[in-house]
């Protein structure tokens, strides 16, 4: 039987001095493969032998052995280049692992060229000299300061103005300087090696300490891109480097989130595996298409900040393994049997990498260097335009995701006239929203973009009930420039309640939809009417922001409303109309016109009616005079929960979350998601809809109509006379067989486990009190990446 060989190729002569190498060739020799260790000095290629070190009884022994199948590539590229041309002729003819995808710089260029990735970047700076740096640092006011070829968390500083002078930061300790001592600070560091410059986005836990997380990513026995491990990173206490080279210490995921984020655990779990395996893919296409070549093994530094917003620090191409966790034999383990798989499989790679550049935009193609070694007197490889830094805080002056050279962040004076309760003047803006659907990602959206420039007041998610507000005035103070509520109802009078505990200036209705209708007779006028209870509650020379394309809102109170009025729309003339609305991977983008200037936005959540929810947004901000930059990167916010979120299983099957409320609108526009992203197989599940009152049958039937329209290829439908639905969906044109009711979850979901194909793409819709969770969490774990 013929064995695979596998060279391990480092810069080091002995290989007790690496230590992995024992475990390398300890795996091989398990997998049925053999394994050496060699330097590029040890290469004949006249006689096509290498003069190697095998492991032998646990010692290792010197051999004359032929040219591997393929070479694991583990050294130094710096230290390697002295052998370049060794490594090109080897190349030519063998195989490698590993393959650089750059520096700091040339990573953050290539994502920010791709696009794709390019809003999860944090502004850089690169840092030529001291000029460069203070005209930085008075645009963000905190910056970390680090090097290009930095690793382990070293040589990394925090620096921010102080009123007379400025303060550095490395580790733990804190240092006060003047202008004079800086200048040298700066001259002595830049005379070393080069320096990026980044705003300081701080990702920290209840405490205050700063973590991050590392997301391990590489390639199996299969050629495909699996999840090793992710786990967080937390910083001494006063440090701000997470990294564990530099102190920082280590926990399991699970526990980790459970105990800082109890309500987002199992989101932010799938969110940070699903971002490493498409980051992963993305980089891989860019170096197929840039270099003919793939890479199989990446490190994902990411933070996240206080609105949820996750940005990528850093990006390794050589990871290392895990400091914990007994994972190092996992990491071992990938690699050799990747390693086992390209020595097999060099016809399909290359026909991935046509496929890759047939799809890509035509550029010119790129010899790729052995190695590229950049210090301060050197020209790098590619063109710095921006690196990423190991942890960060942004400051409110500036935006997160669209900064320029010259981007101007400016907050106005509100545009409008603002009173309090008592009819005096004031400038703090007191912004409620209501509506039937949209509410607390409208709120969202808001209290997002005002807090890119102020210290606002933002109620949680879904505290929307008047005992909320009653606890939501004690909280509020003197120090916020802005409050941003919910204000929620089922019954009349409880809006009108809303407004006497706190009376808004700005209020904004969502839509008058179906949900509660049972709670007004099954009237849709009775919902506008207590709706309306907002527009007559608020200050009555405010601002109130409405839906022009929801026909329902033409039931609302208006006419007695002294104050301004600005519409929203996409279908019909508005104020602020959203155009060219178009579905992303991650989001929806649009175009909009601010200031007569057109400006194209982006929102990480899909779905035509969360555009909607960003225009009331970006009605507001507008208003109150936010620039259209600071409107982009408030746009850029933390998804509530729940809340149309996608998860990557394997076998390519993708589950849609949506799973907190439920009501006729709310689940044609969840099924239009399914119908605009599904590759394969649409599947819908949808459950119970509750307080339809006498309306229920209407709405189920038409209900089952809408699917049939969008042709969902199976719907199951859950709980109580559901089966209403899939009657109605037959009717339609959707086959019998493919329609399927269930009033038991767990029968559900033995029927789930049969059912489910590769390439399906499977939305759950369902209210939280119908615990349409669960079936999430059970397809999650039985199709598992």
């Amino acid at each position: 039987m013929f064995l695979t060989t596998i060279g391990m190729l480092h810069h080091r002569k002995d290989p007790e001095t690496v230590f992995k190498s024992y475990a390398f060739a300890a795996v091989a020799k398990a997998e049925g493969m053999l394994f050496y260790y060699f330097t590029p000095r040890a290469v004949n290629f006249k006689t096509r032998t290498i003069q190697a070190k095998v492991l032998e009884d646990g010692v290792w022994q010197e051999k004359n052995v032929p040219f591997p199948d393929v070479i694991y590539n583990a050294g130094s590229p710096e230290k390697l280049a002295i052998s370049k041309n060794i490594l090109r002729q080897l190349r030519k003819e063998i195989p490698f692992t590993t393959n650089s995808i750059g520096n700091k710089l040339s990573i953050t260029k290539r994502l920010q060229e791709g696009k794709e990735f390019a809003s999860y970047l944090i502004p850089t700076e690169s840092v030529q000299n001291e000029e460069q740096f203070y005209r930085h640092i008075q645009k963000y006011k905190k910056v970390v300061f680090k090097p290009v070829e930095g690793r382990k968390g070293k040589g990394i500083y925090y620096i921010s103005i102080l009123a007379n002078g400025y303060e550095v930061q490395k580790d733990t300790q804190k240092e006060r300087l003047t202008k004079d001592q800086l200048d040298t600070f700066l001259k002595n560091q830049l005379a070393e090696e080069a320096f990026i410059l980044q705003p300081y986005i701080k990702s920290s836990l209840k405490n205050g300490q700063v973590f991050d997380f590392r997301i391990h990513v590489q390639k199996n026995g299969e050629g495909k891109w699996i999840i090793t491990t992710v786990y967080p990173r937390v910083a001494p206490q006063g440090s701000i480097v997470p990294n564990i080279n530099n102190g920082g210490f280590t926990n399991y995921l699970e526990p980790f989130l459970q105990l800082q984020f109890p309500r987002e655990a199992f989101n932010i779990k799938r969110m940070l595996e699903h971002f490493g395996l498409s980051l992963a893919r993305h980089l891989d296409d860019i170096q197929m298409v840039k270099f003919q070549e793939v890479i199989d093994e990446i490190g994902i530094d990411v933070g996240l900040d206080e609105n949820g917003k996750l940005w990528i620090y850093e990006v390794n191409w050589r990871p290392g393994c895990p400091p914990a966790f007994y994972l190092e034999l996992d990491v071992v383990r990938h690699t050799i049997q990747y390693a086992n798989y390209i020595a097999h499989h060099q016809q399909e790679i290359k026909a991935q990498i046509q496929a890759a550049k047939n799809l890509a935009p035509a550029e010119k193609t790129i010899e790729k260097p052995i190695v590229a070694i950049t210090k301060s007197t050197e020209k790098t490889t590619e063109e710095p335009i921006a690196a990423i830094t190991e942890s960060a805080e942004i400051t409110t002056e500036e935006p997160i995701a669209t900064i320029t050279e010259s981007a101007e962040i400016t907050t106005e004076k509100p545009v409008v006239p603002i009173k309090g309760r008592a009819g005096k003047t004031t400038e703090k803006p007191i912004i409620a929203i209501t509506g039937s659907a949209g509410k607390t990602t409208t709120k969202a959206f808001i209290a997002s973009i005002l807090s890119k420039n102020w210290s606002i007041f933002e109620s949680k998610d879904y505290w929307n009930t008047t005992e909320h507000t009653k606890k939501h005035k004690e909280l509020i103070s003197e120090s916020h420039k802005a409050v941003v509520l919910e204000y929620g109802m089922a019954y009349p009078g409880v809006i009108a309640d809303h407004c006497e505990i706190i009376q808004p200036n700005i209020s904004v209705v969502t839509n008058i939809g179906l949900a509660h209708v049972g709670n007004f007779d099954g009237d849709i006028k009775g919902v506008a009417k207590a709706k309306s209870e907002l527009i007559q509650g608020m200050d009555q020379k405010g601002l109130l922001i409405l839906n022009k394309d929801d026909d329902n809102s033409k039931w609302l109170l208006t006419d007695q409303f002294k104050g301004q009025i600005k519409t929203i729309g996409i279908h019909k003339k508005a104020d602020y109309m959203a155009y060219d609305v178009q579905y992303k991977d991650d989001g929806m983008t649009f175009n909009i016109r601010l200031r007569n200037k057109e400006i194209p936005m982006f929102i990480p959540i899909l779905g035509e009616h969360h555009v909607y929810n960003a225009l009331n947004a970006i009605a507001v901000a507008d208003q109150l005079g936010f620039s259209s930059d600071v409107i982009q990167a408030g746009l850029v916010f933390k998804k509530p929960p729940r809340r149309l979120t996608l998860y990557q299983c394997r076998n390519d099957i993708l589950l849609i979350d949506d799973t907190v409320h439920s009501h006729p609108q709310g689940v044609r526009a969840a099924l239009d998601v399914l119908g605009e992203i599904a590759k394969g197989r649409k599947v819908a599940i949808i459950g119970q809809m509750r307080e339809l009152g006498d309306l229920r049958e209407e709405e189920y039937r038409k209900l089952g109509a809408y699917i049939g329209d969008k042709k969902i290829d199976q719907l199951i439908t859950y709980g109580f006379r559901t089966e209403e639905i899939g009657i109605a969906a037959q009717k339609s044109g959707i086959p019998a067989k493919n329609i399927h009711h269930f009033i038991n979850k767990d029968q559900l979901h033995l029927f789930l486990k049969g059912m489910v194909r590769r390439g399906d793409t499977i939305l759950v819709k369902g209210a939280s009190k119908t615990n349409m969770f669960e079936t999430i969490q059970f397809l999650d774990k039985q199709f598992k990446a």
